[in-house]
C-alpha cells in the first residue's frame, strides 16, 4: 500500500520566502538562457543571506545574460526594496558531464517520483492544495493592497485527519505597528474563511512566535532547492534526491520528475487507479532508465499499463513535454504540479 497516513501535514511558503526567492532567481536565469538558446544547458544555484546574494553554477549556451540584473529584477518584483550585494560565479559546464548528455543520456544519476490522487481536482493531496491556497492568498492580498501591512515573506501549514482539517497555521511578515489580534482577525476573515468555509473545530494559529516584522534575507538565509517537499507533494510520497529550480531539462532530476507526474496524473484521470506513484531511476550518461515502476493505491504494480505508452528516455521526455521553452519561472513558487498551463499537467486519453 502507498504511504497514506490518516493524520498528515503539508506546508507551503510565499514567493517572498528566502528559499523561494533563490528558486525564482535560478529559474529566471534558466528561462533567459532558453529564450535565447533553446538548447542551453543550465545548472544554477542561488544563495542569499543578510544583504548578499551569491549566484553560482555552470552553463553551456550561446545566450548572453546578465545574471546580476535578472536577480535584481526578480528581487524587486517579489516585493523587496532593499539593495543586495550580488556575487556571481558562473562557468562553462564540465566536458565530462557533456560527453554523456550530448549522446542523449541522462544529465545525472538519481531516482525521481511522480504522484497523483483523485481526492482533489488538482490531483494533489488536499492539505497541500489548501496550504498553497493560503500562501497564494497572502500574496494576492498584499499585491492588491487589500491588506497594506503584509510583507512578502510567509508560510502556511495544514494538518488533516482524513477529510477533517485539524489545524491551520499561518506565519506572515507584517508591519511593526499592527497588532497580532488584528492580524489574526483580518487573515481569518479575508483569507482563511473564504478558502476553508466552515472553521468549526479547526485550530487556527497565526504568527505563533508573536511577531514577524523582519523577513526575507534580513531574517534568514535562502538556498535554491531547499523547499523540494513544498515543490512536489507535501510529504505524501517519497522524493528523489534532486531539486528542480535552475536546471535545464537534460537534468532528469527535473524532467523525469515532471514525466512521472504526467504519467501518474493521467493514470488517475483515466480512472486506472485512485492514487498512483510512478518512479524511475537513471545512470548519468545513459538514456535508458535503470528502472520504471508504477503503483496503485493498494501497492499493486501497474507498470505494464503504461510502459508501452510512455518513453522515459531523457530526449523523449523533453520532446513529449516540449521542455526547451522558457516556462520555468512560474514553477518556482506554489508548487510545480498545481498549474494547468504546465505541459506535464495536461490530461490525455489512455
Amino acid at each position: 500500500m502507498l504511504y497514506n497516513p490518516r493524520i498528515y501535514t503539508c506546508e507551503s511558503v510565499t514567493s517572498g520566502h528566502p528559499d523561494k526567492v533563490c528558486d525564482q532567481v535560478s529559474d529566471a536565469i534558466l528561462d533567459e538562457c532558453l529564450r535565447q538558446d533553446p538548447k542551453s544547458r543550465v545548472a544554477i544555484e542561488t544563495f542569499g543571506c543578510h544583504g548578499m546574494l551569491v549566484i553560482g553554477g555552470e552553463l553551456t549556451t550561446t545566450a548572453e545574460i546578465d545574471a546580476v540584473k535578472i536577480a535584481q529584477d526578480i528581487y524587486k518584483k517579489i516585493g523587496y526594496n532593499d539593495n543586495l550585494e550580488i556575487l556571481c560565479r558562473i562557468v562553462k559546464q564540465s566536458p565530462e558531464i557533456a560527453m554523456g548528455v550530448d549522446t542523449g543520456g541522462a544529465g545525472d544519476q538519481g531516482i525521481m517520483y511522480g504522484y497523483a490522487t483523485n481526492e482533489t481536482k488538482e490531483y494533489l493531496p488536499k492539505a497541500l492544495v489548501l496550504a498553497h491556497g493560503l500562501t497564494q492568498g497572502l500574496q494576492k492580498l498584499r499585491e492588491s493592497k487589500k491588506i497594506s501591512w503584509l510583507g512578502p515573506d510567509g508560510k502556511s501549514q495544514v494538518t488533516m485527519d482524513g477529510e477533517k482539517i485539524l489545524t491551520i497555521l499561518i506565519s506572515t511578515q507584517h508591519d511593526e505597528k499592527v497588532t497580532q489580534d488584528k492580524i489574526k482577525k483580518t487573515l481569518t476573515d479575508l483569507l482563511i474563511k473564504p478558502l476553508i468555509k466552515n472553521l468549526s473545530g479547526i485550530e487556527i494559529l497565526v504568527n505563533p512566535t508573536g511577531k514577524f516584522v523582519i523577513g526575507g534575507f534580513a531574517a534568514d538565509t535562502g538556498l535554491t532547492g531547499r523547499k523540494i517537499v513544498v515543490d512536489t507533494y507535501g510529504g505524501a510520497v517519497p522524493h528523489g534526491g534532486g531539486a528542480f529550480s535552475g536546471k535545464d531539462p537534460t537534468k532528469v532530476d527535473r524532467s523525469a520528475a515532471y514525466m512521472c507526474r504526467y504519467v501518474a496524473k493521467n493514470v488517475v484521470a483515466n480512472k486506472m487507479a485512485e492514487k498512483c506513484l510512478v518512479s524511475v531511476a537513471y545512470a548519468i550518461g545513459r538514456a535508458e532508465p535503470l528502472m520504471v515502476e508504477a503503483l496503485d493505491e493498494n501497492g499493486n504494480s501497474i507498470v505494464k499499463l503504461i510502459e508501452k505508452k510512455f518513453d522515459f528516455r531523457p530526449k523523449a521526455i523533453i520532446e513529449r513535454l516540449d521542455l526547451r521553452k522558457p516556462i520555468y519561472l512560474p514553477t518556482a513558487a506554489y508548487g510545480h504540479f498545481s498549474k494547468p498551463s504546465f505541459p506535464w499537467e495536461k490530461i490525455i486519453k489512455l
